[in-house]
């Protein structure tokens, strides 16, 4: 059985700055994560480009350098690769965690295949994994997706998109400009706050146009094969066409492992008990790292402050006994 001063699980940005972290204090270590390096990245719109300006997603020191203001997908992914291999970090990858138990060690970590040792665990597991769901009929039919790809697929075609955030209002835009007749529903009576200030006049101007339609204060009723029941505040429904559906309705954490391992969640907005200082949860030795930390809140922590947390959350490690 191998034994490790710190298990870190998910090797997203969060959970490669604490390995950085533990390597540079000469602990013991090791990364695990169920998919690929920065997995939650890769599964993003393949045109998606950051908020944030490049020094903001640096991690470890190490410039990250592009010719854009905002880097992309794909140069995040290989910033954070090259990030992996210049530290030569100790990652265990495409290896799912199926419980953690408490022990008199400190944790047990049960792989499909092994169990690990740590002293302490590091849970940096974001949220993307687990989108909101609608519980409607009809959203778990093949064509009905929480997660948008590339536009290329949809050309000619009718799509209807759910949602009134920022990757909302990103997919119709782009949707719109490769030839597929867009449909915008969102329960709000208007955009998010938090629509980018590039992106808001780009997407108030298509509807002002009538490029994209819009139908605000609406909520979702039922999916068919090519339909969408919709309902709006006052009780009227309408039918929307759709050969295609993305519910961008937004992601929250799955607190399960956590709860498992007996750290405790809100019910409500599933925040985890976790000191604002040192980053430990109500177990101890148990750590929390990034965008995990803020529950159903997924817009308080990002890659440039989450990346922050490793330095405190070793600094409370490394001063036990």
């Amino acid at each position: 059985m191998q034994s490790y001063d710190v298990v870190i699980i998910g090797a997203g940005p969060n959970g490669l700055s604490c390995a950085i972290e533990a390597k540079r204090r000469g602990l013991r270590y090791v990364v695990i994560d169920k998919g690929g390096i920065c997995d939650s990245i890769r599964r993003f719109p393949l045109t998606m480009s950051f908020f944030s300006t490049p020094n903001l997603l640096e991690l470890g020191g190490i410039p990250f350098t592009t010719a854009n203001l905002r880097p992309g997908r794909s140069e995040a992914l290989t910033y954070y690769r090259r990030v992996v291999e210049y530290f030569d970090l100790n990652t265990l990858l495409h290896t799912p965690v199926k419980n953690i138990e408490k022990s008199e060690h400190g944790f047990d970590v049960l792989l499909e295949s092994e169990t690990m040792r740590a002293k302490n665990v590091i849970f940096a597991t974001g949220y993307f994994d687990t989108p909101n769901k609608l519980h409607i009929e009809g959203e778990q039919l093949p064509h009905v997706s929480h997660y948008y790809d590339e536009p290329f697929r949809y050309a000619r075609s009718k799509v209807v998109v759910v949602g009134g955030q920022n990757s909302a209002v990103e997919t119709a835009i782009e949707l719109y400009r490769h030839g597929v007749e867009v449909t915008l529903v969102h329960r709000g009576s208007y955009l998010g706050d938090s629509v980018k200030y590039w992106v808001k006049p780009d997407i108030e101007n298509r509807l002002r146009e009538g490029a994209i339609t819009a139908h605000f204060s609406h909520t979702v009723d039922r999916i068919t094969e090519k339909e969408v029941i919709i309902s709006h505040a006052s009780g009227e429904k309408k039918t929307l066409p759709a050969d295609f559906v993305f519910l961008l309705t937004g992601y929250r954490p799955d607190v399960g492992l956590l709860q498992e391992c007996g750290i405790s969640a809100n019910p409500k907005n599933l925040v985890p008990e976790c000191n604002e200082e040192t980053f430990e949860s109500n177990v101890p030795g148990a750590y929390l790292a990034g965008s995990i930390i803020g529950g159903c809140d997924t817009g308080s922590i990002f890659i440039e402050n989450g990346r922050m947390h490793a330095e405190k959350i070793f600094d409370s490690l490394c001063a036990k006994p």
